[in-house]
């Protein structure tokens, strides 16, 4: 039989271990579906979810140079439902729909983009004013002290490391 990737066959299954179940699609063609594509629920113990000699249908996943065949069971069957998204963030209640309403606190659900852009010449924005700031002039004494310390320590550096270079006994 030749097997072509992202098709559907029909097989038997002939064995199940702890991480998988092999599968013979023909009577020289056996591939092995792992744990993780036995079903689109988590698996524990496969044999709750297929047992030996059912017959299943099987997605060709890959074919290995090695002749390893690998099968997906949960992508052979259909999708399943998926759940309609009821609720946002928080478990609040989101609707596309609601067209600048409010939640139970106040709060519009989604972004509006609808808005008129806001008029800068009648109410500006605010500007920063540093001087406005208390404490202000304390940090600037904060800023100057440190500088004439640091100044100071970089001053006694540069003597020891001038003396060390004049010294006689690194000389030799």
């Amino acid at each position: 039989m030749q097997l072509e990737v992202g098709k559907i066959y029909e097989g038997k299954v002939t064995g199940i271990t702890k991480f998988g179940a092999f599968v013979e699609l023909d009577k020289d063609t056996t591939g092995m579906v792992h744990i993780s594509e036995v079903a689109n629920t988590f698996v524990s113990e496969i044999k709750d979810h297929i047992q030996e000699g059912q017959t299943v249908k099987v997605k060709v996943l890959s074919l290995g140079d090695d002749g390893k065949i690998s099968l997906s069971i949960k992508k052979a069957l259909p999708a399943p439902p998926r759940k309609p998204r009821s609720e946002g963030k928080g478990g609040k209640s989101y609707n596309k729909s609601a067209g600048g309403q409010k939640d139970n606190k106040g709060r519009t659900p989604y972004k509006s983009f609808d808005k008129q852009p806001q008029d800068f010449a009648k109410n500006p924005p605010p500007v920063y004013d540093p001087s406005a700031h208390l404490g202000n002039s304390d940090f600037e004494d904060m800023m100057s002290k440190f500088k004439a310390a640091s100044d100071e320590k970089f001053s006694d550096l540069k003597k020891i490391t001038d003396n060390k270079r004049r010294s006689p006994s690194r000389r030799k």
